[in-house]
């Protein structure tokens, strides 16, 4: 399997409360984030939502799809999100959410692995194309939840 880490900000000017509602409510997140194409709610969490189990469909620039399921491990409210990835990627993701004089920060640290073999098998090569597209979509996604906010992105880095 090939192994990736990536690290995501968005710094926007609204309340830590709005960005969470948008980034917690994954269910929704077709209605503003480009690339997500489905988003299918498998099982239900605690109260907190530990336990969740989603299906997320991406699509990117790249002529192919992504299927993999998200199941929360870890919910802080306002702050915290947690989740291990299952399926044509696996590993860890975490949201971490702050705010600071009128911006808030969400931060996406995501560890994976692909699983599909032409993926593995590409990967010493296509490595970079696959980074360059994760950055893509995960721009997509901070221009949509600056939209969905009516606010402008005061920065959106990848690294």
């Amino acid at each position: 399997m090939a192994n990736y880490q990536f690290t995501t900000v968005w710094k926007v000017p609204a309340s830590q409360q709005q960005v969470w509602d948008l980034i917690f409510n994954s269910d929704r997140w077709p209605d503003w984030w480009r690339g997500v194409e489905k988003v299918e709610k498998l099982k239900d969490g605690d109260s907190s939502h530990v336990g969740a189990l989603m299906r997320y469909t991406w699509k990117s620039k790249l002529p192919y799809r992504l299927i993999f399921q998200m199941e929360t491990t870890r919910v802080e409210p306002i702050s915290i999100i947690e989740g291990r990835a299952i399926g044509e990627l696996q590993g860890q993701g975490r949201w971490t959410l702050s705010h600071d004089d009128g911006v808030t920060t969400a931060r996406y640290d995501w560890k994976v692995e692909t699983t599909k073999a032409w993926m593995n098998l590409l990967a010493p090569v296509a490595r970079p194309f696959f980074s360059w597209n994760h950055d893509v979509v995960m721009g997509w996604g901070g221009e949509g939840l600056a939209n969905q906010l009516g606010v402008s992105l005061v920065e959106s880095s990848n690294k």
